[in-house]
């Protein structure tokens, strides 16, 4: 055999005859038998060899490289029944490291506990794009021309003329263009207003509108199923009044406010009978059916029913705040 595979053969046959692991026998094969091994260096020595020398140098390593790997299984295989043997340090009895799985965060759990509450009701949960037309942000909304909320300092237009919706009212009119009645929808979602951001506002925040269409709907059944909806999400003793309000896209309209611990009475959404105009913008008879919608913030609820002081804390992404729910 030639000198150099028979001093590698020497060295690797000891290293073997003292292995009495499974990871000592990992080690003879990284050493011996991996893409960086010993054995490896020397197929490279082989090419700088020539003629007779190099083929008599190449059979010499390719058997010693089929004895090795032999050996190695066989090894392998005398150890396979044996209790392996841990590195210094290491216990494989005590328990891993359960990895985090996360959590559900807190403003989509108002939004499916929400969502769930009106499922139970018979309402339909959709959804819609969040870049719009001024047509369904305003026009089918019954929303003048020269309304505040048109202007460019309380909605984000694009350069294309499109615009981020600023209320989820826009999928109730794509959602009636493509139905007819009756319909029990609510739309949650994300909408966008140029806000200055403190603790109470964001010019990113959250949205559930709902909606309710029939050939015969009345107020009544709106204040009804507000009723419900907010005894079943704060409490069944929670105290419950209607004021008159202004809506564009809703007439009569009404803001609807809860009886908060000491703080009295607390806003907590807007609603009202659908306005005949909104009808006629996507192809109703508003003399043949009837409806109401509704609207609320998310991350209002959410605040109150934590006691989260300030709104950015939402968005922080601050484990500390997060791992509480």
């Amino acid at each position: 055999m030639e000198p150099m595979v028979e001093d590698l053969a020497r060295e690797a046959r000891q290293f073997l005859s003292r292995v009495d692991s499974s990871i000592a026998l990992e080690d003879f094969r990284i050493a011996y038998l991996g893409k960086k091994s010993k054995l490896n260096g020397l197929m490279e020595h082989l090419k700088t060899l020539q003629g007779e020398e190099r083929r008599l140098f190449g059979i010499a390593a390719n058997a010693l490289k089929k004895e090795l790997e032999a050996a190695f299984e066989e090894k392998k295989s005398s150890l396979g029944t044996e209790r392996p043997v841990s590195r210094p340090g290491f216990d494989p009895t005590l328990a891993g490291v359960r990895p985090s799985l996360g959590r559900i965060h807190p403003i989509t759990q108002t939004i499916q506990e929400i969502s769930g509450i009106f499922r139970r009701l018979g309402f339909e949960r959709v959804d819609g794009p969040e870049i719009e037309t001024e047509f369904y942000n305003f026009t089918a909304l019954n929303i003048p021309l020269d309304h505040p909320s048109r202007d460019g300092f309380d909605t984000f237009y694009t350069s294309s003329g499109q615009l981020l919706r600023s209320q989820t009212s826009t999928v109730q009119i794509r959602v009636m263009q493509a139905r007819k009645p009756p319909l029990r929808i609510i739309a949650p979602g994300r909408v966008y207003r140029p806000d200055a951001v403190d603790a109470s506002h964001s010019f990113m925040f959250h949205q559930i509108e709902g909606l309710m269409v029939d050939e015969s709907v009345t107020f009544s059944d709106l204040k009804g199923i507000l009723h419900l909806f907010l005894r079943e999400l704060f409490g069944a003793d929670t105290k419950i009044r209607f004021r008159p309000h202004f809506f564009p896209f809703t007439e009569p309209s009404v803001e609807v406010d809860i009886r908060w611990a000491q703080k009295g009475w607390l806003e907590i959404l807007g609603a009202g009978a659908v306005h005949p105009n909104v009808f006629k913008a996507v192809g109703y008879d508003p003399k043949s059916v009837q409806g109401f919608a509704f609207g609320l913030g998310v991350e209002r609820i959410a605040m109150l029913r934590h006691g989260i002081p300030d709104i950015r804390l939402f968005y922080e992404n601050d484990m500390r705040f997060l791992e509480q729910f």
